[in-house]
C-alpha cells in the first residue's frame, strides 16, 4: 500500500502564552502576528511536498484552528484549489483538558488556589484538570483513530507540545514517562510515516510490534523559521 505519512505540527506562537493563562477553547486568542507568520512559512515549505490524498485536523482550541486553516492553504493549492481545504476538528488532539471555570484563569492563580497533593504521572497536578497518562491515552487514542482512517494517505494535524509528545508513545512506543525532556518550538512540523497497514489487525503470530512499525523522519523541525 501506499506510505501512511503523518505531519504534526505544534501550533504558531499564541496569546494565551504570553498572557500567562490556561488557554482553553473559551480561553483562547488565537495566535499572535508572530504565530501567523511562522505557520505561514511552514506552509510555503510545504506548498511542493503534498501528493495524492491530503486530510488536515487539529484540536477544537483557537491557536490550533487557526494553524491549521493557514496549513490547509498549501492543501488548496497542491491540488489547485484557490482556497484551502476543510478542517476537521477533534478534541481528543487538545492539550490537557481542564475544567471550564479554569478555562481563560492565569497559571499562577490556577498553581495556588487549585494544586492538587500527589499530582504527577497518574494524578493531576491541578484539580480539575487531566493527568498526564490521562492526556496520553485520549490523544494516542485520536492519532490512532486518524491513521487508521486514512492508511495510505497523508494527514497533518495542527495540534500542541503534548500532541508531539504523545505520538512518541503511540507511535514509537515509548514509556508513558520518559526520563528526558523534549522542546517542541512553536509552528515547527514532525514527521512519521510507515509503509505497513495502520487499520491492520495486530496478530502477534506475525510480529511482535504493533500493525504498523513507524519511522520518525523529523522531530520539532522549525527550519523555516531561521532565515
Amino acid at each position: 500500500m501506499e506510505p501512511t505519512r503523518v505531519l504534526l505540527v505544534k501550533h504558531g506562537d499564541s496569546h494565551h502564552r504570553h498572557e500567562g493563562v490556561h488557554g482553553g477553547p473559551q480561553g483562547c486568542r488565537g495566535l499572535t502576528d508572530l504565530g501567523r507568520w511562522e505557520v505561514g512559512r511552514l506552509r510555503d515549505r510545504l506548498m511542493g511536498t503534498l501528493d495524492g490524498p491530503v486530510t488536515v485536523y487539529s484540536s477544537i482550541i483557537p491557536r490550533a484552528i487557526e494553524t491549521a486553516r493557514i496549513l490547509a492553504e498549501a492543501v488548496g493549492g497542491a491540488h489547485g484549489m484557490q482556497e484551502g481545504t476543510e478542517v476537521v476538528e477533534d478534541c481528543g488532539l487538545c492539550t490537557f483538558h481542564m475544567e471550564e471555570h479554569l478555562d481563560g484563569m492565569a497559571w499562577d492563580e490556577i498553581r495556588r488556589e487549585h494544586s492538587a497533593p500527589n499530582g504527577g504521572v497518574y494524578l493531576p497536578f491541578e484539580q480539575g484538570s487531566e493527568s498526564w497518562s490521562d492526556l496520553v491515552n485520549r490523544v494516542s487514542k485520536a492519532l490512532t483513530r486518524i491513521t487508521t482512517r486514512h492508511a495510505g494517505e497523508t494527514v497533518i494535524i495542527a495540534g500542541h507540545e503534548e500532541t508531539v509528545e504523545t505520538s512518541l508513545i503511540a507511535f514509537g512506543a515509548l514509556p508513558v514517562y520518559r526520563t528526558f525532556d523534549l522542546q517542541v518550538h512553536t509552528g515547527s512540523v514532525t514527521e512519521w510515516f510507515t509503509t505497513d497497514d495502520p487499520a491492520a489487525e495486530w496478530d502477534t503470530t506475525d510480529s511482535a510490534w504493533l500493525p504498523a512499525r513507524w519511522t520518525l523522519t523529523r522531530l520539532a523541525d522549525s527550519a523555516h523559521t531561521e532565515d
